[in-house]
């Protein structure tokens, strides 16, 4: 890896870990935290927004050789509501915790198709292959099959072929000249027909690179005289819209669109707890701190302001750990 790629990914993080770890007293602090009557939510809050998830791990293993039981079960005894899904979010391993989110918005009654599509879209060809790798351990189905069985129609279509994970987002290479082609195909296939041909959109966003795709943008605009975005916006509706402007927003910049999510997470009646809690743990260790700066450009205002708006008490305090200060 390149320096700078290192110093990047480095800048973007905002938990750190701890640099004098020893995980055996922080278990104890935590046994400590939840033994007898009451529990000592600061205490819980200080050790686990404070470790990295790698050191979180260690302590649940001393947690067990030391008192021979499960942390994350003991977790979900002792807390209760959005401060207990966080707390526990937290606790699994990250590709573990993302087949989770999957799986939770696919069982029962109704999925949950903005979860989906938003995991699908955002992540590399490698973590999605950990993501499937994990979802087949834990819950012993295949996550493709999964999403095949709840979904259907060109929905299906294209979160199959993001899962396929055929996107090069490696080499960046830009062939000038398929960029051309696909952004008349694209035109052809929507502006130009009377009726969409859904495959072709599907086909072209979800196989080319970031780099090549950035470019058929710019050529679709110039034959079409409007954005790709406006495009998929008259041209498809409803979730397959969602999948398809979502794939077009990772792509032009993967950290405004986290920040458009947890804009969206926080604004208007009610919190989507759910999207929040998600977004920064999953990525509080990647680039939260460039989703932050993201964040108030795009809205004015910091991250850390509106949850201490939005939420309250041992969440709030624990939701802000995790987000690091705004300077």
């Amino acid at each position: 890896m390149a320096w700078w790629k290192a110093w990047i990914e480095q800048e973007g993080v905002t938990v750190k870990g701890s640099p004098h770890f020893n995980p055996d007293p922080d278990a104890e602090t935590l046994y400590k935290a939840m033994k007898g009557i009451g529990t000592n939510e600061q205490a819980i809050i200080d050790v686990l927004t404070k470790r990295s998830n790698a050191q979180r791990q260690q302590i649940a293993k001393s947690f067990k050789a030391q008192f021979g039981k499960d942390l994350t079960e003991t977790l979900k005894s002792e807390l209760s509501g959005k401060f207990e899904r966080l707390i526990v979010a937290l606790m699994y391993p990250p590709y573990r915790y993302e087949a989770k989110e999957l799986h939770d918005a696919m069982k029962g009654l109704g999925t949950k198709e903005g979860v989906i599509i938003e995991i699908l879209a955002s992540r590399t060809k490698n973590q999605l292959q950990e993501i499937m790798k994990a979802y087949e351990e834990d819950y012993g189905a295949s996550l493709e099959e999964d999403i095949q069985a709840d979904t259907s129609g060109y929905l299906e279509r294209i979160l199959v072929c993001l899962l396929q994970g055929s996107r090069d987002d490696v080499s960046g290479f830009v062939d000038p000249g398929l960029a051309v082609q696909d952004a008349q195909d694209l035109y052809a296939a929507g502006e130009k027909i009377h009726g969409t041909d859904e495959m072709k959109f599907i086909t072209i966003l979800c196989t080319r690179s970031a780099t090549h795709l950035m470019r058929v943008f710019e050529e679709y605009e110039k034959i079409a005289s409007k954005s790709i975005e406006d495009s998929i916006k008259s041209e498809t509706h409803g979730s397959l819209e969602e999948a398809m402007l979502t794939v077009v927003k990772c792509t032009r910049n993967l950290h405004s669109y986290f920040a458009e999510r947890l804009y969206y997470a926080l604004k208007g009646a009610g919190t989507r707890d759910g999207t929040l809690i998600r977004n920064i743990v999953s990525r509080s260790e990647i680039d939260l701190n460039l989703i932050k700066c993201q964040f108030t450009k795009m809205y004015g205002k910091t991250l850390s302001s509106m949850i201490m708006g939005d939420t309250s008490g041992d969440y709030k305090n624990a939701l802000l750990n995790l987000v690091g200060s705004d300077s």
